[in-house]
C-alpha cells in the first residue's frame, strides 16, 4: 500500500512543494534512525529526500537544518498544520522558521484511538479499553474528528520531539567530547557552554546515537518556548498565494472531468437515461452508468454537467416515501415509545412523585455540512493500480472502500490526501472515492469527479434531525431537583460504523448484536450542573434519510435541549438566569468561571423583558464555553443577532491565535446553524440545493465578535467544535428576552412556531 504526495510549508516558503511518501518498502535515500530505538510493534514508513534523516514516525531533519513533521490529521483549516508541528518545535528546541510539514504515510502508528472511542463507541464499545486501542491500531484508524487532534498525539508528539533532541545532543556530545547531560538545544542549535552547532549538521551523526533507557526527559526552561506563542500558520502562505493544491487543482496528463446525478434518498435505482441527448452537447465523451447514479464524461466539468441536464435520468425509488412530515411523525412515535436509558443519577422516580414538574418540547431540523469546497476526487487506473487524490478525515478507511469497491487488494491503492476548503465531518464519508475508483477503471483514464453543489446537498450525510421532551422538578429555594431528558433522533452512531467499518469484520459482529440507545445520538445530553436525580433516554428513530457526523456531533441540538430548558425553569423559579445557573455550579468551577466572566465581559443586566440578552453555557471534549447573545426579531420577523461574546477554557493553548480562530468560526457556524443551514424534505429529496437557500449569515449580518480566553494550566482541551453548541440557546434566551416569545425549534423560526 502506499500514499503520495503530500505538501510541506514554512513561513518562509514560497508555496506548498510536493514530496513523496512510501507506505511500503525502504526509507528512501536519506538516513534513518534505527526502528530498534522506538519501542512500537509497526515499521517507520517515511521516506527521505537525500540529506534528510529520519528520527522516528514523525520527525525528518534535512542536512539544511530543516525539521519536518509529519502530521496524521486532515488539514481542514482547523490549523492543525501548525499547532502539531508547534508541538514537535516546541520540545525538539527548533527555530520555527525552519519548521516544515507533510502528510503522514497511512499507517497504524498514526491511529488516533481518542476519535475512535468517540466515533464507534457503539460498535467498539464492548471491548476492552486495552483491547479497543489495539483494534484501532490494527484498523489503521487515522481520524481527524471530535476536536481530538492535539489531545490524542500530543503526548507522543512531545517523546518524539524529545527523542530526536536527546540523539542531536548525544552527537554534539560526542563531536565535542562533553556529558550529553550538558547538552541543550534552542533556535535549532545545540549547545553546550560556548560550543552551538545546528540540528543539520549533527543529524546524520545522532542516527547512531541510542536513546536511554526509562522515560524520556522533556525539555524544562522557559526561554524561546514556542507553546503558548501565537506563530504564524505553516500553511497560510501557500493558500495566500494560489500555490496550495486542493482536490479541484489536480491536473494530470490525459484526464478528463464528470459531474455525477445520484437517484433519490432510499433504494433507487437508475431506469431511464437519454444518452442521444447527451451525446449532442459539446466535449462530452462518454457516460457511465450504475445502478444508483449515472455519470457523464467529458472534457471540461461544464460540459459533463450540462450533459446530466440532457441525459434527464429517471430513478426508481422503491423505499418508502421520505418528506418532513414523515419526519416529523417518525420522530412523534420514537418520542412516545420505547426508549433506552443511557444515564442515570440518582432516583429519579422518587424524586418526580406526586410532585409538579415542568415539561418542554424541543426540535431540530437536518443540517447540511455546507463547505465551500464541493465533494471532489480525483482517481487514475494503470497497470492494475488505483491512485486517489482527495480532501479526507479517514483515509485508511477511504482507500480500503476504493480497493473493496474495484476487488483488489488495499496495496494496490495510492491514497494522496489534498487539504481541504472546510469539511465540517463531510468528508469522514467516502462514496465520491468509490464512484470516482469506477469511472477511472472504466475509462481507462484519470478521472476528476466533482459533485454539483445541488448534488453534494441532496446527497449529504445530514446532521440527524432531533426531538427532546425535557420534564424537571424544580428544588425548594432554586435549583433543579429532578431532570428527565428524552431525546428523539436516528441511531448516527449505528450508521456510521455500518458505513465507515463495512470492512471491520469486528464491528459488523458488534453490529449484529441486538441494539438499544445510541450512545452519539445523545452525546452531550448530560447536563453540566449538580442534579440530584437525573436520567437521558434516548428514542431511535427510523426516519429513511442518512445521517453522519456534523461539527459538534449531538452536543448541537443537545445544548440547545438543555440551555433552553434551564432557561425555562429560571424563568418558573423566578429567578435570574445566571444566578440559577452559577447556584448549581459549585462542582465545576471552570465552567462556572465561564459563565462569570463572559456576564461581565458582556454587561449581563440579567436577562429582563426588552434586554434581548440570553446566556448558555457548555462543557465538552475537556473544554468549556459560556456565550452570552444579544439578539432580536427584525422588520421581516427574522432573528437578528446584533452581539456574541464568549470566554473559554480549553486548557493549556498551544497557539492561541488558532484557539481564537476556531472559536470565532465557531461562533458563526453555530449561528448559521441557529438560523439556517438546514433542509427539509419532499418526496426523498432535500429541500436546499445551494448556498442561497439556506439563510447563512453574510457580512451584513455579521454580529460583534467578543471571545476572552481563559488562561489554564490543564491538559488541552478540544477547540474546533467547541463554540457551536452554545450559540443557539444563547440566541433563543436572548430572543425571549426581547420579545417574550419561546423559539423551541431550529432553525429559529417564528412562523413554524
Amino acid at each position: 500500500m502506499a500514499l503520495d504526495a503530500v505538501s510541506r510549508a514554512a513561513p518562509s516558503a514560497t508555496g506548498l512543494t510536493r514530496r513523496r511518501l512510501l507506505v511500503g518498502g525502504a526509507a528512501g535515500v536519506g538516513l534513518v534512525v534505527g526502528w530498534a530505538l522506538w519501542p512500537r510493534d509497526h515499521a517507520v514508513n517515511l521516506t527521505a529526500a537525500e540529506g534528510e534523516t529520519i528520527f522516528g514516525p514523525w520527525i525528518k531533519i534535512g542536512a539544511d537544518g530543516q525539521v519536518i513533521v509529519a502530521v496524521p490529521q486532515a488539514e481542514l483549516g482547523q490549523g492543525v498544520f501548525t499547532a502539531l508541528p508547534q508541538i514537535v518545535a516546541d520540545e525538539l528546541g527548533a527555530d520555527w522558521r525552519t519548521v516544515a510539514v507533510e502528510p503522514a504515510p497511512i499507517n497504524p502508528l498514526y491511529a488516533n484511538r481518542l476519535a475512535a472511542s468517540v466515533l464507534f463507541e457503539d460498535a467498539l464499545g464492548h471491548l476492552p479499553e486495552r483491547v479497543r486501542s489495539r483494534h484501532a491500531e490494527a484498523q489503521t484508524l487515522m481520524l481527524t474528528a471530535a476536536s481530538t487532534s492535539v489531545r490524542a498525539f500530543e503526548g507522543e508528539l512531545r517523546k518524539a520531539g524529545a527523542a530526536a533532541r536527546i540523539l542531536l545532543c548525544k552527537a554534539a556530545a560526542r563531536r565535542w567530547d562533553v556529558d550529553w547531560h550538558r547538552c541543550a538545544t534552542l533556535d535549532g542549535f545545540v549547545i553546550a557552554g560556548g560550543q552551538r552547532e545546528r540540528f543539520g549538521t549533527l543529524a546524520a551523526d545522532a542516527a547512531d546515537e541510542r536513546l536511554p533507557s526509562g522515560d524520556l526527559p522533556l525539555r524544562t526552561g522557559e526561554e524561546k518556548r514556542l507553546t503558548g506563542e501565537s506563530l504564524p500558520r505553516l500553511d497560510a502562505p501557500a493558500k495566500v498565494d494560489g500555490s496550495a493544491n486542493f482536490a479541484g487543482d489536480i491536473r494530470l496528463p490525459g484526464m478528463v472531468f464528470a459531474a455525477i446525478r445520484q437517484g433519490p434518498i432510499g433504494d433507487s435505482r437508475l431506469v431511464r437515461v437519454d444518452r442521444a441527448a447527451a451525446d449532442r452537447v459539446r466535449g462530452v465523451s462518454a457516460v457511465v452508468e450504475n445502478p444508483n447514479w449515472v455519470a457523464a464524461v467529458g472534457e471540461t466539468w461544464w460540459a459533463a454537467n450540462a450533459a446530466l441536464d440532457a441525459l434527464a435520468p429517471r430513478f426508481e425509488t422503491r423505499s418508502p416515501l421520505v418528506d418532513s412530515e414523515s419526519i416529523d411523525a417518525a420522530l412523534d412515535a420514537a418520542l412516545d415509545g420505547e426508549g433506552a436509558r443511557m444515564a442515570r443519577v440518582g432516583d429519579l422516580a422518587a424524586t418526580f412523585k406526586d410532585a409538579q414538574v415542568v415539561t418542554a418540547d424541543y426540535r431540530v431540523g437536518a443540517a447540511l455540512h455546507a463547505a465551500i469546497e464541493p465533494t471532489t476526487a480525483t482517481a487514475a487506473w494503470r497497470d492494475g493500480r488505483l491512485t486517489l487524490w482527495m480532501p479526507t478525515q479517514a483515509p485508511a478507511l477511504a482507500r480500503a472502500a476504493a480497493a473493496r469497491t474495484l476487488g483488489i487488494g488495499e496495496e494496490r491503492v495510492v491514497l494522496h490526501p489534498t487539504i481541504a476548503g472546510g469539511s465540517f465531518g463531510a468528508n469522514l464519508e467516502h462514496q465520491v472515492a468509490e464512484q470516482a475508483a469506477l469511472l477511472a477503471r472504466r475509462l481507462e483514464k484519470p478521472v476528476q469527479l466533482t459533485w454539483s453543489r445541488s448534488e453534494t446537498c441532496l446527497h449529504d450525510r445530514y446532521r440527524p434531525p432531533a426531538a427532546a421532551r425535557m420534564t424537571a422538578r424544580l428544588a425548594k429555594g432554586g435549583g433543579v431537583a429532578g431532570w428527565l431528558c428524552k431525546i428523539a433522533a436516528p441511531p448516527v452512531g449505528h450508521e456510521l460504523s455500518e458505513r465507515l467499518l463495512a470492512g471491520d469484520t469486528t464491528a459488523r459482529a458488534a453490529m449484529l448484536l441486538p441494539q438499544g440507545g445510541d450512545t452519539l445520538a445523545v452525546e452531550g445530553a448530560v447536563p453540566a450542573y449538580a442534579i440530584p436525580a437525573l436520567a437521558v433516554d434516548h428514542h431511535p428513530a427510523d426516519i429513511g434519510v442518512p445521517v453522519g457526523y456534523w461539527r459538534s456531533g449531538a452536543h448541537s441540538y443537545t445544548a440547545f435541549f438543555n440551555e433552553c430548558f434551564i432557561d425555562e425553569l429560571a424563568h418558573v423559579a423566578g429567578i435570574e438566569a445566571h444566578s440559577f445557573r452559577i447556584a448549581m455550579l459549585g462542582g465545576n468551577p471552570r465552567l462556572a468561571r465561564c459563565l462569570s466572566t463572559v456576564a461581565t465581559l458582556g454587561g449581563w443586566q440579567g436577562g429582563i423583558p426588552g434586554s434581548g440578552q440570553g446566556l448558555a453555557c457548555h462543557q465538552m471534549r475537556g473544554s468549556f464555553i459560556a456565550v452570552m447573545a444579544e439578539a432580536r426579531m427584525g422588520a421581516d420577523q427574522r432573528v437578528k443577532v446584533d452581539r456574541l461574546v464568549a470566554a473559554v477554557d480549553c486548557g493549556r493553548q498551544i497557539n492561541p491565535d488558532l484557539v481564537l480562530q476556531q472559536i470565532e468560526g465557531g461562533l458563526m457556524f453555530g449561528m448559521a446553524a441557529a438560523l439556517g443551514a438546514t433542509t427539509g424534505f419532499t418526496d426523498n429529496l432535500a429541500d436546499v440545493r445551494g448556498f442561497g437557500a439556506m439563510n447563512l449569515p453574510r457580512l451584513a449580518d455579521t454580529p460583534e465578535v467578543s471571545v476572552e480566553l481563559i488562561r489554564s494550566d490543564a491538559d488541552p482541551g478540544g477547540v474546533s467544535e467547541l463554540a457551536v453548541p452554545p450559540v443557539a440557546p444563547a440566541i433563543a434566551n436572548a430572543v425571549m428576552a426581547a420579545t417574550g416569545v419561546r423559539l423551541r425549534r431550529l432553525p429559529l423560526l417564528p412562523e413554524e412556531e
